[in-house]
């Protein structure tokens, strides 16, 4: 880690009170992720370390080369200091593409400080939800969209989620850089695996259904490479085989994880998956 990040007292407009409260928050380590309001406005504290990694990650990585599937494999894991290092790496990176980022205001060993970006995409849809169920789908299709204009510079976030987006002007700003799934898998890979987790935010957060889904992922066709959504394909394929139990076992219990694989991987899959048999049964009988 270079020295760039390493005073408080470089951070513009930090009073030396702010300062103190700034270190006394540090030294607390009481939450992962901690807001705190200084006079110029708040900032965040984000701590690395605190989490054990979770315990299906060595299964999913047995799966990935049971199946010859990448797009299974968990991002490399790294202890808190090599954490700290990728997420002000991958920030430095989306900045110069020219995305939105928060600022990385300090360094120290396993914590960041981070400027506020509010709002998230999250609260926006939060206030719009019931008020103006038609700009709540648009903020949905314009995460995809920016989603796939990330893909297009050759870049992936590796956990879309809209509380890990936040509206900067008329487009989307990305944040939670922990995820370096192109590390571990192609970035074809990593990239549909992006649309995949965004979808089971999408199709279940829609107010207007599946014509928000069909104009979602549109746009994003529309920036991102083609090989990406050839490599979505064949993540849908291997996915969609769990549709069926799936929904049987959704009889006995629908929780929201279910609820939502069952809409996000059926949509995908017969938008990527019902065409192509269609071409196929044709292809056969002109036979």
């Amino acid at each position: 880690m270079d020295g760039r990040h390493t005073a408080l007292g470089n951070i513009p407009h930090m009073t030396d009170g702010d300062i103190e409260t700034l270190l006394a928050a540090l030294t607390r380590e009481t939450r992962r992720v901690e807001r705190v309001d200084l006079s110029f406005g708040a900032v965040w504290i984000k701590r690395y370390g605190t989490e054990r990694p979770p315990v299906w990650t060595k299964a999913q990585t047995g799966l990935a080369n049971l199946f010859g599937l990448p797009f299974l494999r968990p991002s490399p894991a790294l202890d808190s200091k090599g954490m700290t290092a990728r997420e002000i790496r991958r920030i430095e990176t989306f900045a110069a593409h020219g995305i939105p980022v928060p600022q990385v205001l300090y360094a120290s060993g396993n914590a960041l400080v981070l400027s506020d970006v509010a709002p998230t995409v999250t609260a926006r849809l939060d206030a719009l939800r019931d008020t103006d169920p038609a700009a709540h789908d648009a903020l949905l299709v314009r995460c995809a969209a920016d989603l796939g204009a990330l893909h297009a510079k050759g870049l992936c976030h590796g956990r879309p989620h809209p509380r890990d987006f936040f509206v900067a002007g008329d487009g989307i700003g990305f944040m939670d850089f922990e995820e370096e799934p192109e590390a571990a898998m192609p970035l074809a890979d990593a990239q549909a695996r992006d649309l995949w987790l965004l979808f089971l935010q999408l199709t279940d957060r829609a107010r207007l259904g599946e014509a928000t889904a069909r104009q979602a992922y549109g746009a994003w066709r529309a920036a991102a490479p083609p090989e990406t959504e050839a490599a979505l394909a064949t993540m849908i394929r291997f996915l969609a085989k769990f549709l069926s139990p799936t929904r049987l076992i959704g009889r006995v219990h629908m929780g929201s994880d279910l609820r939502r694989f069952l809409a996000a991987t059926g949509y995908l899959s017969e938008v990527l998956l019902a065409p192509r048999a269609a071409d196929a049964s044709k292809a056969g009988k002109d036979d």
